[in-house]
């Protein structure tokens, strides 16, 4: 496995809140953890954008593993952990972790097109 340098951006961000304007704000929760089979990059975290209310509406986690569709129900065991939430009640898509920075930069994009989607309503 080669080293993910971004990893310790990723670490410094754990806590920074960041407003993004219009009461909307953005939250990162990351920390070590044992590298194993669900979390082989050795980091937990919780990237989300939360509402003026709180709520939130866009996050990045792998808190948990994300259960296959239905028609995949034989795929395989294998549940990924790192995922995404698209929005309030979306239980998580999977997401394919490649690096720190890749996830930084796919997190604010997210951010980005959801908050342009929130400005056009």
């Amino acid at each position: 496995m080669r080293t993910d340098h971004g990893i310790d951006t990723l670490l410094d961000l754990d806590g920074q809140i960041i407003d993004q304007g219009r009461g909307y704000w953005i939250k990162f929760e990351v920390w070590r953890v044992e590298v194993s089979p669900a979390v082989p990059h050795g980091i937990r975290y919780s990237l989300t954008l939360h509402e003026p209310y709180g709520t939130r509406i866009l996050g990045y986690d792998n808190a948990h593993a994300v259960k296959p569709p239905k028609k995949f129900k034989y795929a395989g065991r294998i549940l990924a952990h790192d995922h995404k939430h698209r929005h309030v009640s979306d239980k998580g898509v999977s997401y394919e972790f490649q690096d720190a920075a890749q996830l930084l930069a796919d997190f604010f994009a997210d951010v980005d097109r959801v908050l342009k989607e929130v400005e056009s309503q």
